[in-house]
């Protein structure tokens, strides 16, 4: 049975209220993604701090050992997540990972981000393998307003764009989000904030995917990068109003860390991945990532 959301709140650096004290190891095992986001740009380095960074791409199989020796270095952390830096539905790797980790460390809470996608129709098998929170990526719930934020997607093996595109995610990403709240997990959302595209529809995202099922959202503003790298960050103010619109709908997660698809350690006080990752070798650049 997956924790409940007040077990999350006492052990996910995520879902409490303040300050982390408990940490969580990202294992970075996805090497594909089926959207391609204008606002994303995945790299191997140990540099930059931001979702979709990590060293190197793992099998599956190395999860065991990595999180026997992220336990020895930080005994601190709680939770076995993976956050990409492809999407976790894109591939079995995630789903196959975690049913590594469900066998050997039943006490992690096992945690799951994507874009939601294949979200729908995978449910059933996250359900399976135990996973006691789900993070989906919701940046629009108006198939016009998503259609901005997107290239295209890859469905079921064909490249589709525009609304049709738009419509597709959006559609799958809430009727995921219901089946997995309705099995007890918990589910936290992410919206990327754009000011230019998206501010004025955060409130509306936060009142949908609440009516979903959602219990936790959290507001990332844009780092602006890739085609979005001469969008502005939002501003303080922009901020501040997207979150007291979305407040009336939902409880908010305030203090994101912008955490690299390898970070080990406790958000925002202790960081380890480069003890635990580069020990393995680095990859080149980007030489793993697909679409498909």
């Amino acid at each position: 049975m997956a924790k409940t959301f007040s077990e999350l709140k006492e052990n996910h650096p995520c879902f409490g209220s303040g300050r982390a004290v408990t940490g969580r190891i990202h294992l970075p095992v996805c090497p594909e993604c089926n959207i391609a986001c204008k606002f994303c740009q995945r790299s191997l380095n140990t540099e930059e701090n931001r979702p979709g960074v990590a060293s190197k791409i793992f099998k599956g199989k190395d999860a065991v050992n990595l999180i026997r020796r992220a336990l020895e270095i930080s005994p601190e952390i709680k939770v076995a997540g993976i956050a990409g830096p492809g999407d976790t539905l894109a591939s079995d790797d995630a789903l196959e990972t975690f049913r590594l980790i469900k066998n050997e460390f039943p006490d992690l809470i096992k945690c799951m981000s994507t874009n939601g996608l294949l979200l729908s129709e995978r449910a059933e098998e996250i359900i399976e393998v135990g996973i006691d929170s789900l993070t989906v990526t919701v940046n629009a719930v108006d198939p016009k307003i998503e259609a901005q934020l997107n290239d295209y997607v890859i469905w079921h093996g064909e490249k589709i764009i525009g609304i049709e595109a738009a419509k597709i995610l959006i559609k799958n990403q809430l009727e995921g989000i219901k089946k997995i709240a309705k099995a007890g997990i918990t589910v936290k959302v992410n919206s990327v904030l754009v000011p230019r595209i998206n501010a004025n529809h955060i409130r509306q995202i936060a009142k949908k995917v609440a009516k979903a099922g959602a219990k936790k959202y959290n507001i990332i503003p844009l780092i602006p990068c890739a085609k979005f790298k001469d969008e502005p960050a939002p501003t303080c103010s922009e901020i501040h109003a997207a979150r007291t619109g979305a407040a009336e709908y939902i409880e908010l997660f305030l203090h994101c860390n912008h955490c690299r698809a390898d970070a080990v350690g406790i958000p925002g006080k202790t960081e380890f991945s480069k003890n635990l990752y580069t020990q393995y070798g680095l990859t080149n650049l980007e030489e793993n990532f697909s679409h498909g």
